[in-house]
């Protein structure tokens, strides 16, 4: 948050634990809430809010997918890295729920105009992720694709 609050962006964090919270409010709007056990506290009326850029690390819920897909703006730009299969032979996390499968964001992003994609091995720290940068079509999209950049 701080890196995008130093540039002038306006800035919005959500967390469970009161301390990373307490830490990110210096640098924007924080929300504390619970997002795998309770509502999705991001609503304006029925759908989810809306942002040009949303960007995730380092978390991984399934569940999650379709309404993070959702709260980026027609236009808006989501990033996303967390580990992957693989990880579980170098450190933590090491449990399936927690690694996504091979290619698994690709799939979960699904309409949105993949822009850049990696997935593999990572030294320092020694780990295995996926890296995703992706935006939302809109009506100035009028084909669809974008030049793709797979890394194995």
């Amino acid at each position: 948050m701080k890196w995008f609050a130093d540039k002038g962006h306006a800035v919005l964090g959500v967390d469970r634990s009161a301390e990373a919270i307490h830490a990110a409010a210096a640098f924007g709007e924080t929300v504390l809430a619970d997002i795998e056990n309770g509502p999705w506290p991001l609503m304006n009326g029925e759908q989810p809010r809306q942002f040009d850029a949303v960007i995730v690390t380092n978390y991984l819920w399934r569940p999650l997918f379709p309404v993070i897909v959702q709260s980026v703006a027609p236009g808006g730009l989501l990033i996303y890295e967390t580990f992957s299969e693989g990880n579980e032979t170098v450190g933590k996390p090491s449990r399936p729920d927690f690694l996504l499968r091979s290619a698994e964001l690709l799939q979960a992003c699904n309409p949105m105009r993949v822009i850049a994609f990696e997935e593999g091995f990572l030294e320092n720290p020694p780990r295995f992720v996926q890296r995703l940068a992706a935006a939302q079509p809109d009506s100035r999209d009028v084909t669809g694709t974008s030049p793709m950049r797979y890394t194995l």
